[in-house]
């Protein structure tokens, strides 16, 4: 099974690629404004990266049903390493946000395999320790990401944030080559309208989050967008989001709790290194290392969640999980000023416990209650209401942290959202109804010796 452990290595690489350019330019980003000008156009190199990248995941899952998971994943792997390529010889802002694009469109492509080929690949008994390395290089990535930044601007340049992709994303590729797929895929049409009118109604939306002006004008055309999407995909025999997973409503509220929990708490890691390092004094690193409170809370659950789900039931765990997270949010609201690191980390630890078991088993559940050939877009829609959610809370939180004179009372703000959020979400919960999970052969793939 030597090949089993290259397609392994493949994804958790371009896993590994994709999340570090999502946060690496957080520290870089100064510097290279200072260097290209146009700072009007600085909030559009993450804007434009973080669009495409939640656009693009559902599609990719969905065609990945169609066409198999290599050739769509080989592709978003090339998109990804021609998007670093192309933001590493940017020679003006202009350029840096187009191709920031097309990096965010490989990130969208690539994001939903891991989980939907550890979805084909293992049994759900052994699903969560897969999941948890997942998760552990994005607790990784949070730890390289301003480490590179840092390095590569001072050292050498900071075109080399983009350049250090390019042999990762080569190494990705050539260990996928040996990965050979037995899944059949349901041969169909694309709905591209449909997909077209989904990208377009998103992408509306979540342009908001950058926006300064005409954001509900905005927000209104991209929810029309959405209702003309639902009624065409209505009439759809192969629809790019099949409606069977809005219409069912354990997936309906598996999705809702994913976009709430999310929206609730997930994006107060963007903003917990702000309140080490502005209101309790800590250092840059200090701040950063905080974050692998949730990381480890994380994994200390998704390893042994995938025998939790056979032996309790998905329903009671997701329940436990936001339970967790509103005691989660309870220990957010009750930060001061007094409030020192090991407070914080310990903070972080007891959400990331709960994302930890909320994420993993409401995964595996999405991809249990489908037939096989809907794998792919339940994983990648499941992705996308989280992705939506941290989204729609980065922006609230943003908008009560600023939208206050003094920073302390916009934190308390903010803390006070993440609770009322993680109480919804708790609510939420409670509507999920259990299902007999069928537990079928997961080795959809055989590889050569």
């Amino acid at each position: 099974m030597k090949s089993r452990t290259t397609v392994m290595v493949s994804i958790v690489l371009a896993m590994l690629v994709a999340s570090i350019d999502t946060t690496i330019m957080n520290t870089t980003m100064p510097i290279i404004a200072e260097e290209l000008g146009r700072f009007d156009l600085y909030a559009w190199s993450f804007a434009s990266y973080m669009i495409f990248c939640t656009v693009l995941s559902p599609v990719a899952g969905r065609i990945s049903d169609i066409f198999g998971r290599k050739h769509v994943f080989g592709f978003g792997i090339l998109f990804f390493l021609a998007g670093s390529l192309l933001c590493g010889i940017s020679e003006s802002m202009v350029q840096l946000v187009i191709f920031r694009a097309v990096q965010g469109i490989g990130a969208g492509i690539m994001m939903p395999f891991p989980m939907i080929i550890a979805g084909d690949l293992f049994p759900v008994e052994k699903r969560g320790k897969i999941q948890a390395l997942f998760t552990g290089m994005w607790g990784l990535s949070a730890i390289l990401a301003p480490l590179l930044g840092a390095f590569f601007v001072e050292y050498m340049s900071w075109r080399w944030i983009f350049y250090v992709n390019l042999p990762v994303c080569l190494l990705a590729f050539v260990t996928l080559l040996p990965y050979k797929e037995v899944y059949t895929p349901k041969k169909t049409s694309i709905d591209y309208i449909g997909a077209v009118l989904f990208a377009i109604g998103v992408t509306l939306i979540l342009l908001v989050t950058v926006l300064e002006q005409y954001q509900l004008l905005v927000a209104a055309l991209g929810a029309a967008v959405m209702v003309i999407f639902y009624y065409y995909e209505k009439k759809q025999t192969s629809p790019i989001v099949p409606l069977s997973l809005i219409q069912d409503p354990t997936i309906r509220w598996i999705n809702v709790n994913g976009f709430a929990a999310c929206a609730a708490l997930f994006g107060i890691g963007s903003f917990i290194p702000l309140f080490l390092q502005d209101v309790a004094g800590q250092s840059l690193f200090m701040s950063g290392l905080a974050l692998l409170g949730m990381a480890v809370g994380w994994m200390v659950v998704s390893v042994p969640a995938g025998k939790w789900v056979l032996k309790y039931g998905y329903r009671r765990l997701l329940v436990i999980g936001n339970i967790l997270l509103v005691l989660s949010g309870i220990t957010f609201f009750l930060i001061n000023e007094d409030t020192g690191f090991w407070y914080v980390l310990g903070a972080m630890t007891v959400m990331g416990l709960a994302f930890g078991l909320t994420s993993t088993v409401s995964m595996i559940s999405a991809q249990q209650l489908v037939e096989p050939h809907q794998k792919g877009i339940a994983t990648s829609f499941l992705m996308f209401c989280r992705n939506i959610g941290t989204a729609v809370g980065v922006t609230v939180m943003g908008a009560l942290l600023y939208g206050q004179s003094d920073v302390l009372d916009g934190f308390h703000y903010l803390f006070l959202f993440g609770l009322i959020g993680s109480i919804v979400a708790f609510l939420s919960s409670l509507w999920i109804r259990n299902r007999k999970l069928e537990v079928k052969a997961s080795l959809s793939y055989k590889f050569d010796e």
